[in-house]
């Protein structure tokens, strides 16, 4: 974790944002890409804070801005994309919710020394409101930062992305991750679970932390993909049936349920190479270790790769 920053992973990143503000020619545009929960958001905010601190060492964490940032109060940071209630019902932020970032970002900073505009999701801006914000981003205005944030930065226009300073980050060691979970109060075994678990996105990783139903729910998926293994046909297509139904519901729980079970038929190949170490579900090892006598490797491939083709299509 870089303790000023206190961002776990993304060394590269912290470095170019600190060299920027430090030679005091920060971005005026930032685009990061990176996974779910990889900390997109979290460095994002920390940048805001580090814009706007008032202390010594910015971003301090400590003084009256970088806790108000922290806390989502800053008057002068604002955060553009869809609200969670929003989320069904629309499909794009919308170039009315630009023109009024635009509007605010002409006006001088209300309470701190610098303006941040923080559009997550940034792949769900309209094309009329890509449009806008580019004419935005070809004039920049002084103490004014947009940070775009998206997973998928191919869903943008170049020429949005052209205009912005790209920030990848990659996925965290979970060395690194267990190292920060321990470091906050948790048991070594249960942040080397979480930081396996969270496939190097830290953020994944702290909200497991704080939120024990994150780890009850891959439990239940647990159980009831063992018990399809070991079920009959019958059960395996009324399994097939709940969950065709609930993928037009919630689209994101079935991928992730799919990548829960792709990652256990993960973890029987590894048993079965002789790797055992490396698995992902190491709270589970005497139980897969058993479950893997019963495959052969090829077996195990072929389910792997039948769960990736459900996936995509």
């Amino acid at each position: 974790t870089d303790h000023m920053w206190q961002i776990t992973g993304h060394a590269r990143a912290v470095e170019m944002l600190r060299h920027g503000l430090e030679s005091g020619r920060p971005a005026h545009a930032y685009l990061i890409t990176g996974q779910e929960h990889i900390g997109k958001m979290k460095l994002a905010l920390t940048l805001a804070q580090a814009l706007n601190c008032t202390g010594d060492n910015p971003p301090c964490d400590a003084c009256t801005a970088c806790a108000k940032i922290a806390a989502g109060g800053h008057a002068d940071v604002r955060i553009i994309g869809l609200a969670a209630d929003e989320e069904k019902e629309k499909k794009s932020i919308s170039t009315e919710q630009v023109q009024d970032m635009q509007h605010d970002a002409n006006l001088p900073p209300f309470e701190g020394r610098h303006k941040v505009f923080i559009i997550d999701n940034a792949d769900l801006l309209s094309l009329n409101a890509a449009n806008r914000l580019l004419k935005t981003l070809e004039e920049p205005v002084p103490n004014v930062t947009f940070i775009l944030l998206t997973v998928n930065e191919t869903l943008l226009p170049v020429t949005v992305v052209s205009r912005c300073q790209r920030l990848e980050l990659m996925p965290v060691n979970a060395e690194d991750i267990a190292a920060a979970l321990v470091e906050r109060g948790m048991e070594t075994e249960k942040a080397d679970l979480l930081a396996r678990l969270s496939h190097g996105c830290p953020g994944w990783a702290f909200t497991a932390a704080e939120d024990e139903g994150l780890l009850a729910s891959r439990n239940e998926a647990m159980e009831r993909l063992l018990r399809i293994i070991r079920g009959d046909t019958v059960a395996r297509f009324t399994w097939v049936a709940q969950v065709a139904a609930r993928f037009s519901q919630n689209r994101k729980a079935v991928y992730s349920l799919l990548d829960t079970w792709r990652d256990y038929w993960r973890d029987l190949m590894l048993v079965k190479l002789g790797c055992r170490a490396m698995i992902t579900h190491i709270d589970r090892e005497e139980e897969i270790t058993a479950l893997a006598a019963n495959f052969d490797l090829a077996t195990i491939r072929d389910c792997i790769r039948d769960i990736e083709a459900a996936a995509r299509r």
